[in-house]
């Protein structure tokens, strides 16, 4: 089991708190998380360890007013670009789960190039930015549980159709949030 570190970082007047793993040169991955979570589910469920083992630097954030980051007035999507620039992160992948997917998807929208890749996991804010998807052009992977009612099949099937290149990843039985019922 590797050791997170916990940190506190300032991105765009916001105090961020950040569980980091791994080599600091390795390829970055940061994972946001959903409205009932925080950044230390992605310890609990050895997700960072997993990833560290993989050969990844992990940075999993608690966005402003969830977990140890306060609220802030600052919009998720200027943080979290404050937040690559100010650690000098190239091309990370971006892994998002339910109301962390809406963010994620409104980043990469946002900020085309940044990314080097985007895991939406039962994403939230499908149809709010469906005219926008076939926008995006990085690799997109996508992880739904078949049987989740807050972020339905529907929307991964927006995404599959708008997004080219895009995988999916359907996780039979399992409900919203599928990573917690299968983190591996």
């Amino acid at each position: 089991m590797t050791k997170s570190i916990s940190r506190k970082i300032e991105a765009s007047s916001c105090c961020l708190h950040c569980l980091e793993t791994g080599k600091p040169d390795a390829q970055a991955v940061l994972l946001l998380h959903g409205m009932k979570f925080s950044a230390a589910t992605w310890d609990e469920l050895s997700t960072l360890d997993l990833l560290a083992a993989a050969g990844c630097h992990c940075l999993a954030l608690d966005m402003p007013g969830f977990g140890q980051s306060p609220v802030c007035e600052s919009k998720h999507d200027t943080v979290l670009s404050e937040f690559i620039r100010q650690g000098e992160i190239s091309k990370p992948v971006l892994i998002g789960p339910s109301m962390g997917g809406r963010i994620a998807l409104e980043f990469a929208l946002n900020h085309p190039g940044i990314l080097g890749g985007m895991i939406l996991v039962g994403a939230v804010g499908v149809e709010e930015n469906k005219d926008r998807l076939s926008q995006l052009d990085l690799p997109v992977l996508l992880l739904w549980g078949g049987e989740d009612q807050i972020s339905p099949l529907e929307n991964s099937d927006t995404l599959l159709a708008a997004v080219k290149g895009a995988k999916r990843v359907i996780i039979d039985g399992a409900p919203h949030p599928c990573y917690l019922d299968q983190p591996e």
